[in-house]
């Protein structure tokens, strides 16, 4: 494939995405900088973003004498569809993780 600006050849580059295990084929010019995606993988990278669950970096908080807790984010309220009162369900599988269940 050669480049639109400088008619050089173009290098295929596989490009690691943050949070996608899939890679995007990226065709990139060595002479000009020019950089286009090839359609088919960046779709696949897309569309694995897209169903990637919401992940945001919280802090703990004291809220009073020796109990902690965190508020949530209103993006997390909001992709839950969380309301005020509403009861969830707290599991600790392991050291590392805390699974909080919304049912409906």
């Amino acid at each position: 494939m050669n480049c639109p600006k400088c008619n050089s050849n173009m290098n295929e580059v596989e490009v690691n995405v943050q949070g996608a295990k899939n890679k995007a084929l990226s065709y990139q010019c060595s002479k000009c900088d020019y950089f286009e995606f090839e359609p088919k993988s960046s779709k696949k990278v897309v569309e694995e973003l897209r169903e990637t669950p919401l992940k945001i970096k919280q802090k703990i908080v004291t809220l009073s004498q020796d109990r902690l807790g965190m508020y949530f984010n209103n993006n997390i309220v909001r992709s839950l569809d969380l309301k005020r009162g509403e009861e969830i369900y707290v599991s600790v599988p392991d050291k590392k993780h805390i699974v909080i269940e919304v049912r409906s």
